[in-house]
């Protein structure tokens, strides 16, 4: 996968291997905060991981009643200075789906029906708590790009890199756009370079606020949908002929 030239460019893309990490590292300001987050999120991402088990037992569950298959999805992600490891969420598409995409379309017909629920609300996340448990992610960070998608970064582009991936951050609150991450990577250089308390309780209201819409647009559909059979049902038991034809 390495070695492949970005439109525009005349070089290739560098490997992991052949980047300058310590001229990145340069470009970061000493911070204590940074320092105490890599002890405090797999403390926290323990104890988060223990109250919210009993929803990942009930997602689980709906994913095996709704389309059957694997419960989880690994993949190889790219990790802090882009060591791969093995990334674990929900499945939310079906078997059939390719292993590597630069996008998924919200309508990709892949997309199981709990699948395109838990997507929307970012609850297929929930599994990488066992990644920050394991010191691999943190609770906020850039989000862990495809491993065999790094050959389309340029050397200025691993800033991301230079922190732990993070389960949700400043790009997937301000994202649920069309362009791969790659594409957005200005999003995640400026979480890094400005990384504070108070900009992760903005990351964090905000993954609060994209959870809370999408359970909202889920019941107002169920509504419109109920709200729709009882008004042609009634049609239905006024005809003799069942027909539902109203003269």
């Amino acid at each position: 996968m390495w070695g492949v030239a970005l439109a525009g460019e005349t070089t290739r893309a560098p490997g992991p291997a052949e980047i300058n990490w310590a001229a990145l590292l340069a470009e970061l300001d000493p911070s204590a905060y940074r320092r105490f987050r890599l002890a405090f999120d797999r403390v926290a991402g323990l104890l988060i991981l223990l109250v919210v088990s009993s929803l990942i037992l009930a997602i689980a569950l709906a994913i095996v009643l709704d389309s059957g298959g694997p419960v989880f999805f690994l993949q190889c992600r790219a990790g802090r200075f882009a060591r791969p490891f093995l990334m674990v969420k929900f499945r939310t598409m079906s078997t059939r789906a390719p292993e590597f995409s630069l996008k998924v379309a919200p309508d990709d017909p892949c997309i199981t029906r709990i699948g395109r629920f838990l997507r929307a609300s970012g609850l297929d996340e929930l599994p990488n708590l066992w990644n920050v448990v394991r010191g691999e992610m943190a609770l906020i960070g850039p989000r862990p790009e495809q491993f065999a998608l790094l050959g389309y970064y340029q050397s200025r582009q691993h800033l991301r890199h230079l922190v732990k991936p993070g389960l949700t951050g400043w790009w997937q609150i301000h994202h649920r756009d069309s362009e791969p991450m790659h594409l957005n990577v200005d999003k995640d250089i400026y979480y890094i370079l400005n990384q504070s308390l108070a900009l992760d309780l903005r990351i964090l209201l905000g993954t609060m606020k994209v959870a809370v819409s999408a359970f909202a647009r889920r019941r107002r559909r169920k509504e419109t949908a109920e709200r729709g059979q009882t008004i042609t049902r009634p049609d239905l038991a006024a005809t003799a002929d069942g027909s539902g034809r109203v003269d």
